[in-house]
């Protein structure tokens, strides 16, 4: 039976045709010439070398404690003893062979642009030191836009569905050029991005704005076209969450999601942007931790399922590059099986790299176990190593593994990635409703703006808060602002304090973050409303949040509250740029699910 958001999101695809363009992923990758034949002998002498306990260390992808890999915080030294077992990412090295790490900003692994480059510098020095001497494929997270683990000063971009707002395939591949770049003079060799699910729920809580939008074929020449440009840089990219993870209702970090889409229903709306990827050349491909009835009945997430990751992705689907898990740790791939038998299931699957166990002295002596047992066959776990070796081989880790101070001042934050960043961010805002010609705000008749909201943190860790921003940036664009944070669930006195405020100015700004129909958001903008002053709602998550915001007249969506994002919010309010995002989701009524409020494509001018 279909899904009656399924069936909504399908035809609002279909509408979106028009509005958005059309285009075909092939679905038959694109030839890449073969390794020459000396490299492949180098590679395969190499893991020739390997110990059981080496090869299997090479599979996984580890997160370490600290800013230094020798010499971390004493607190960081304490963090890996407890988890890991080791003091420092070189110990990590020494002890578990592993082939990669991931950096993330709560294991402080991403204070600052230096010393992210130097951090990468040791663990390639520290991998240089082994008996069989590997480079690590260091990897993070930095999709942008409400996942970014690396902040300012390096360069921030609008996310995923901003540039979905955008409609241009250019600026997605400048952004993936340009953070790739950066990237890449931090020692950073692999972004998990880009996201290619498909997000045709709107309740969807992991997904949302990570999604280009509603509409496989324009998510998919977005995909294609961040593939290009991360990898033009001499970075890996990473499509994710494959079959597809936009059709959830559950958050796969606490619980096991499935997707209900038949296989007719998958092919229409979650292959593309992953035939796409493929056809572009992607270095690696992220499974999710999703069960999909229709590919695999055994319900088995897609991560530890032989149909799904041999059958669809490397069989139909032609794609021969490093597939990796998502992060091992989530509840998703746990429900089932125990933390010992995940890794070995999943290398069994078609998986060739291990991300991020919860426990790596089981996961590993799980998969050592397998392969002295014969449970996974030495050629297979060999043929694993060639497609980790050969990414690494291709993304010049073998002959250029490290960076430089002056690669850094030379490339990361430069004035005009920034300008470029600003720039693109310019084409994002999208203008939903413009009741009576309120926007843009008048400084002569509105100069006097409250700005106020939902103040979430920023997803670097630098910038913020949002209201901040905002009102900084009305501020000198010749309003008067002042900012008042009330967060997502505003209490009553807030609520008064703001609705006070208002009555001294000239007219409000509020931010909203994923209202829902209980949400004290809804009172504060009622509250506000109240006042009779003009109120201007900004949705900085989701876009969704007007659905159920009755008698605002205007009416935005950044789609992030990045500061990027919101700054050029700010100067589409100011009237200092028109704005022209483009919706690439639906917004339906709330009171009539099946209709849509705006459909894909819609967005208003000046």
């Amino acid at each position: 039976m279909h899904s009656r958001r399924t069936v909504l999101t399908t035809a609002a695809a279909a509408a979106a045709a028009a509005a958005l363009g059309t285009g075909t992923a092939s679905a038959v990758p694109s030839p890449a010439p073969p390794p020459p034949r000396a490299t492949l002998d180098r590679l395969r002498r190499l893991i020739a070398r390997m110990t059981p306990e080496e090869k299997a260390g090479q599979l996984f992808v580890m997160r370490v404690y600290g800013e230094s890999a020798t010499d971390p915080d004493p607190a960081d030294v304490a963090a890996n003893r407890k988890e890991i077992g080791v003091a420092d990412a070189a110990e990590l090295i020494a002890t578990y062979h592993v082939g990669g790490i991931i950096y993330f900003g709560w294991a402080h692994n991403t204070r600052d642009p230096h010393q992210i480059a130097a951090l990468s510098n040791g663990i390639q020095e520290a991998a240089a030191a082994q008996r069989v001497p590997v480079p690590v494929l260091t990897a993070t997270d930095q999709e942008h836009g409400i996942v970014a683990r690396i902040g300012a000063p390096a360069t921030l971009f609008p996310g995923a569905m901003a540039l979905g707002a955008s409609g241009s395939v250019e600026d997605a591949r400048q952004a993936g050029r340009i953070a790739g770049q950066e990237l890449l003079a931090m020692g950073v060799r692999q972004d998990y991005a880009p996201d290619a699910d498909v997000n045709v729920n709107p309740a969807n809580p992991v997904i949302g704005v990570r999604s280009f939008g509603a509409d496989p074929q324009a998510v998919a020449r977005m995909v294609a076209a961040q593939v290009h440009g991360y990898q033009s840089a001499g970075v890996a990219a990473c499509a994710k969450h494959f079959p597809g993870h936009g059709d959830t209702d559950t958050d796969s970090h606490v619980g096991l999601p499935y997707i209900h889409h038949s296989a007719e229903e998958w092919e229409r709306l979650d292959a593309p942007p992953f035939e796409a990827a493929i056809a572009a050349g992607i270095d690696s491909v992220m499974t999710a931790h999703i069960v999909v009835p229709s590919l695999d009945p055994s319900g088995d997430p897609a991560t530890l399922s032989r149909p799904i990751v041999t059958g669809v992705l490397r069989r139909r689907l032609g794609y021969g590059g490093v597939v990796v898990t998502d992060s091992l740790g989530m509840e998703g791939v746990r429900v089932k099986y125990g933390d010992d038998r995940v890794p070995v299931l999943a290398l069994k699957a078609g998986v060739d790299q291990l991300l991020n166990p919860p426990d790596l002295s089981v996961a590993h002596t799980a998969v050592v176990r397998a392969l002295r047992d014969g449970e996974l066959s030495e050629p297979e776990i060999d043929a694993k190593l060639l497609r980790i070796l050969l990414l690494k081989e291709r993304r010049g880790l073998f002959t250029a593994p490290y960076t430089s101070r002056r690669q850094v001042d030379r490339v990361v934050g430069v004035r005009a990635h920034r300008a470029a960043a600003d720039r693109i961010a310019e084409g994002t805002t999208t203008l939903l409703r413009n009741d009576g010609g309120l926007l843009p705000l008048s400084r002569r008749r509105t100069g006097r703006l409250l700005v106020v909201g939902a103040d979430p943190a920023a997803p670097t860790g630098t910038g913020g808060p949002p209201t901040g921003v905002l009102a900084e940036e009305l501020t000198g664009l010749g309003f008067s602002a002042t900012a008042l944070s009330t967060g997502t669930a505003p209490s009553r006195e807030l609520i008064a304090r703001a609705r006070a405020a208002l009555a001294e100015r000239d007219a409000a700004v509020v931010a909203t973050y994923d209202v829902t129909a209980s949400s004290a958001q809804r009172t504060l903008v009622e509250e506000l409303l109240a006042t009779g002053r003009p109120v201007v709602q900004l949705a900085v998550r989701n876009p969704y949040d007007i659905a159920l915001l009755d008698g605002v007249r205007a009416a935005l969506a950044s789609y992030s509250w990045t500061d990027v994002e919101l700054r050029a919010a700010a100067r589409v309010i100011a009237g200092r740029r028109d704005p022209v995002g483009r919706l690439p989701v639906p917004v339906m009524r709330a009171d009539a699910p099946g209709t849509a409020l705006y459909p894909i494509g819609h967005g208003l001018r000046y």
